[in-house]
């Protein structure tokens, strides 16, 4: 499993999260660091993207490595984006798309039109998970309901994308995340925690990713990472008994 992405100094999301939980799903996690960030709890305070020879010196040490799968991040700037998306069209083994183009907290995670660099990859990817949020920025219109969430899941696909997640994590009621491939879209629902933890749109994008290395279709995928993710939220911790609020 190849982790593609940016670095987080607490591990509460970005790479570092990604190599924890790949590993603790069984997986040997392999990265590919795009960018090291500066943030907290309070967001991003300040970003590097590596160069692009960094990027693709990267790639290629990993020439030798058995990738079942890819799961991409936060990528800072158009020239590494079209690399990823290249490495993908290049390569059999599925990708899993997280749109990360801004902390929760606040602060901007590309250098690059965001729109723009994020549809590069997009269009190569598996499937995509946009959160709300991602969603409304990358479409260009509100996402703030079920009706919408399923609108936007087809107008990614109709746009380019093989798959799309919109994931509703932010809204009243129960926990609603909206799938299309085209050939049909599926809610997947179930009751709301009373707790929020950082990282979760990460681990979701890992186990979605193992899920599909394993060779699970996309729905079962789905599945088998909400689960592994609600597991996550209803104990309140996220790794090894980390608790990240």
């Amino acid at each position: 499993m190849c982790a593609i992405g940016t670095t987080e100094p607490w591990s509460a999301a970005g790479l570092s999260l990604d190599v924890r939980a790949l590993a603790e799903l069984g997986a040997h996690p392999v990265i590919v660091v795009a960018a090291v960030s500066a943030q907290d709890a309070s967001g991003v305070h300040a970003l590097y993207a590596l160069p692009l020879e960094v990027v693709r010196a990267q790639f290629d040490a990993l020439g030798g490595a058995a990738i079942a799968a890819f799961r991409i991040g936060a990528l800072p700037t158009q020239a590494i984006a079209d690399e990823v998306a290249r490495r993908l069209a290049a390569s059999a083994a599925p990708g899993v798309y997280d749109p990360v183009l801004s902390a929760s907290a606040g602060g901007a995670l590309v250098a690059d039109d965001a729109l723009a660099l994020a549809w590069s990859v997009i269009r190569r990817a598996r499937v995509v998970t946009p959160n709300l949020r991602e969603a409304e920025l990358l479409l260009g219109r509100p996402v703030r309901d079920a009706l919408q969430m399923r609108a936007a899941a087809a107008e990614f696909v109709a746009r380019g994308a093989r798959a799309a997640l919109v994931k509703g994590g932010h809204l009243a009621g129960e926990a609603l995340d909206v799938l299309c491939d085209g050939s049909l879209t599926r809610d997947f629902s179930a009751p709301r925690f009373d707790r929020e933890l950082r990282g979760t749109g990460c681990l979701l994008a890992d186990a979605l990713a193992l899920g599909l290395a394993r060779g699970a279709d996309l729905a079962q995928a789905v599945e088998s990472a909400r689960a592994y993710v609600r597991e996550k939220i209803e104990r309140g911790v996220l790794l090894g008994g980390m608790r990240i609020a």
